[in-house]
């Protein structure tokens, strides 16, 4: 068997000790939170004890909590939680608001990399002078910049002052081929679809971005100014090759870690931003997280963790896969 099938047989069998303590470190957590969540299902104050003795009995909360648990995983992996706060299955809820964070996540994404790359190379290049203490400025802020700040600044810049935006229904494609209107309208040449879901999603995928393209353009810049330093470009410039071919081949050898943290970066946001798609009103998987954790809705808490870290695990796997392909040196 090669090494490289080894390594990927190795990454899957991480995945599963991976995702059940992510799930259990989430259960104990929601277990001591310090609330009844069977009364809150069952109505509140003036909730009926035989409806609270019910609930009890259908989510095993009258169990010891590694009962509890265990009923709760064997559900899980069954796909048959059922959230008490809307009565429906909790990944047919997580199904129906997927397309919502998935569009966010890839306007999100693109705006990460059309931003933090071209800075980050152009700081590579111009290292030690004052670009490339702007664009360090620039990426501190975009780290240090908190999501809603910016949020509610463009809002009032774009839907207050200029009414350029709108923060109201989700648009949606006039065909559906892939179940996401976003790659719908563009396979179908639905322009006016298309033209409506940019107008909706652009500025909140600004606002997530604006994290990921500061991170970008500083693990651009230094990896790309380590492999400035690398012996094969002197000499290559000694044998007189194009600047522009030298280039190409500084690129190419600083991608491993450009290409970790755009994966990294898309993943986090493929598992919902709950303050980006609160504040825009956008039903995705991090508004319905906020709403699950309000209502003490365990079921569906518990359900959004164990999808969001199957997006993270699956999101590592693929961007190591893909080292073997980028940089041939790579072995596994």
């Amino acid at each position: 068997m090669s090494s490289f099938r080894k390594f990927l047989i190795r990454r899957l069998l991480t995945f599963i000790p991976t995702i059940f303590g992510v799930v259990f470190i989430t259960y104990l957590i929601a277990y001591a939170i310090p609330a009844d969540p069977v009364r809150a299902w069952a109505g509140g104050e003036k909730a009926k004890p035989e409806v609270i003795e019910k609930i009890k009995q259908y989510y095993y909360f009258d169990r010891p909590w590694y009962e509890q648990f265990y009923y709760f995983l064997v559900r899980l992996f069954e796909g048959n939680l059922i959230s008490p706060r809307t009565g429906n299955n909790v990944f047919s809820d997580i199904a129906s608001r997927f397309s919502v964070t998935l569009q966010l996540a890839l306007f999100s994404i693109f705006f990460s990399v059309v931003i933090g790359v071209p800075l980050g190379l152009v700081a590579a290049y111009k290292r030690d002078t004052k670009i490339d203490t702007a664009v360090r400025i620039f990426a501190l802020i975009g780290v240090s910049m908190p999501a809603f700040l910016l949020a509610y600044l463009l809002i009032l810049v774009f839907f207050v002052q200029f009414r350029s935006i709108t923060l109201a229904g989700v648009p949606t494609s006039k065909a559906v081929v892939t179940g996401i209107p976003l790659i719908d309208a563009l396979i179908t040449g639905d322009f006016e679809s298309l033209a409506q879901i940019v107008g909706r999603y652009w500025l909140p995928g600004f606002v997530l971005g604006f994290t990921g393209a500061g991170i970008i353009a500083r693990f651009v810049r230094n990896s790309t100014v380590e492999a400035l330093g690398a012996d094969f470009v002197e000499y290559l410039q000694a044998k007189g090759v194009p600047t522009g071919w030298v280039r190409r081949h500084v690129f190419k050898n600083s991608l491993v870690p450009i290409i970790t943290i755009i994966g990294l970066e898309f993943g986090a946001s493929l598992s919902g931003a709950p303050i980006t798609e609160t504040i825009f009103g956008l039903p995705g998987l991090g508004y319905y997280t906020v709403q699950s954790i309000y209502y003490l809705d365990f079921p569906a808490i518990i359900a959004t963790t164990f999808v969001f870290a199957i997006i993270y695990v699956v999101t590592n796997f693929v961007v190591d896969v893909l080292y073997a392909f980028v940089d041939p040196r790579v072995r596994y």
